[in-house]
């Protein structure tokens, strides 16, 4: 599979279809990686689309330097990944961390995403709800044992008992991390601030699960009214992973804003 270096880091990345094809890429959360994806990539490929998925760099298969696992530089890895394949301009499809790729990537460099869909995210934005959310978000995890695995933050509460084998595979997925702690430490010190969205225009979806216990849907739904023009959308009996739970729907729901857009 071919490989990207940029920035102190050699960035894993998968690509699925024909060159030429409108291009889709997927930025995983903190409990994910390329595999995440595996729900969406053939729906995606049926529709006709050139699919990439890869590892944030410190994830799974994409070695990086300590100094250089920051956030900060997961713009720059997604743009360094899109010359490397001649992509021009893509939609773009965040997952939690994977925000701080996408929201920052659409401020600095609009015209190469065609759009953005930010799926249990903030994407860096800050707003008071999000503020409030990330002082929470410690003693959450904490009361109910972590982000992944039996009981954890990424999944919602009751998805274990009624998918056990869909919640080993999460937790299996995640296993192939060894999650750099200074990287995920530093995600609440990039604040993007609601004025840097004055002259935003690239289309945004945000999704957000019921039950999501690390950005709820008020908190997201305070992201989308933020955002200029920004839609909207609640998954009822989800937790932070809507992708994972209700795959089904969500690339409906991805297809169908992608086609409008």
């Amino acid at each position: 599979m071919p490989r990207v270096d940029h920035a102190g880091a050699s960035l894993y990345y998968e690509v699925f279809g024909a060159t030429g094809d409108p291009a889709l890429v997927f930025a995983h959360g903190a409990g994910g990686n390329a595999a995440s994806w595996w729900q969406q990539v053939p729906f995606f490929l049926d529709r006709g689309f050139r699919v990439i998925t890869y590892d944030h760099r410190g994830f799974a298969r994409s070695p990086c330097t300590e100094a250089d696992q920051q956030v900060t530089y997961f713009p720059a890895d997604l743009l360094a990944l899109l010359d490397a394949e001649g992509i021009g301009r893509t939609a773009l499809v965040c997952q939690s961390m994977g925000g701080w790729t996408g929201l920052p990537a659409a401020i600095q460099h609009p015209e190469r995403l065609s759009c953005l869909v930010l799926c249990g995210t903030p994407g860096g934005l800050w707003t008071d709800e999000v503020r409030d959310s990330f002082a929470r978000i410690g003693k959450r995890v904490q009361g109910i044992g972590g982000i992944v695995g039996p009981g954890g933050a990424a999944l919602a509460d009751d998805y274990p008992s009624r998918e056990p084998r869909m919640a080993f595979l999460y937790e299996q997925i995640a296993n192939m991390n060894d999650v750099p702690p200074a990287l995920l430490a530093n995600m609440s010190t990039v604040q993007i601030q609601p004025v840097e969205l004055k002259h935003f225009s690239t289309p945004t979806l945000v999704i957000a699960g019921e039950e999501d216990v690390l950005f709820p849907p008020d908190v997201l739904e305070s992201v989308a009214e933020t955002i200029p023009s920004a839609q909207f959308e609640r998954f009822e009996g989800a937790g932070h992973s809507t992708y994972f739970e209700q795959p089904d729907r969500f690339n409906s729901v991805v297809a169908a804003f992608i086609d409008k857009s």
